[in-house]
């Protein structure tokens, strides 16, 4: 299993595999859509 985290997310967009760069993409589109529910919670 892969890591999951926001850095290892970014470093596998320059893999030259579409398939690894899609779920990084995926990854990095959950935490940030993650980020943005925590801080209007907040309010």
């Amino acid at each position: 299993m892969e890591k999951q985290d926001l850095a290892s997310a970014y470093r596998r967009m320059k893999s030259p595999n579409i398939k690894t760069r899609k779920r990084a993409l995926k990854i990095i589109h959950e935490i940030k859509r993650a980020k943005q529910r925590n801080l209007l919670k907040e309010k």
